[in-house]
């Protein structure tokens, strides 16, 4: 899929021709600059998906889209990638979001760990999510998916190990683990999840919960990467692993 990708609310009941107005219409008439005759893919960002042809771009921010195809869905995956992504300083959360998004990252799930410098409260907190919300829409489109990934709202240590105990596969990089996650032994089908801790580290508390829940420590190599990167790197080298990436 290679056509440029737009989020529309609703593609139930749509016609023959469609306007895609508001910021999408402006992103793709103001910034994309689209043209007559040049092809546009609009998605619910759920999986569903239809396929056009540009017809007229109209002022700032009006595009005229026909010659729509019947709708289409991209079935999930047979095997989940979700990443708890420890809280990083700064615009580095945002960073984290997208090139996990870029790579196909299923679920995100931000995690107050005890030794996150950054914490998420009140409005602060609710901006901050919002942010990472919006980072994989837009990273979603810029990788032309159809299927955005969900950012759910910040988990607590004991929250987390919930999710690891329901996973197929629970890992945890940590330096203490005796396997690198390249030779983890991967479910045919299910959810992979999979906790990046935050910059000062998982503390041993956090490690025995996780353990507790039927998570295993390994190592991603015998580099130390940031935590903002740490995701990403280890999500891509499961989805090559589950053939996503073929």
């Amino acid at each position: 899929m290679t056509a440029p990708v737009f989020v529309v609310d609703r593609l139930d009941g749509i016609g023959p021709e469609f306007v895609l107005d508001g910021p999408e219409g402006r992103h793709a008439v103001s910034v994309k600059r689209l043209r007559p005759g040049e092809d546009v893919v609009l998605t619910d960002g759920h999986g569903r998906w239809t396929e056009g042809v540009v017809k007229t771009a109209e002022g700032k921010d009006r595009l005229v889209v026909m010659d729509l195809e019947s709708l289409h869905e991209e079935p999930p995956p047979a095997v989940r990638i979700t990443v708890v992504q420890a809280l990083p300083k700064g615009d580095r959360g945002e960073l984290a979001v997208e090139t996990m998004t870029e790579v196909g990252v299923d679920a995100i799930v931000p995690w107050a760990a005890s030794r996150c410098i950054t914490q998420w409260k009140g409005d602060r907190g609710l901006k901050a999510l919002g942010k990472w919300r919006a980072t994989a829409r837009e990273a979603g489109k810029q990788s032309r998916r159809v299927r955005f990934p969900e950012v759910a709202d910040a988990a607590t240590t004991k929250q987390v190990a919930e999710l690891l105990a329901e996973a197929d596969l629970a890992a945890v990089l940590h330096e203490s683990g005796d396997e690198p996650l390249a030779t983890v032994d991967l479910p045919a089908e299910g959810r992979i999840v999979l906790v990046v801790g935050p910059e000062g580290g998982v503390s041993p508390e956090e490690l025995a919960l996780f353990g507790d829940a039927g998570a295993r420590a390994f190592r991603l190599g015998r580099t130390v990467l940031r935590t903002s990167t740490a995701g990403t790197a280890a999500a891509a080298l499961l989805l090559g692993r589950t053939g996503r990436w073929s």
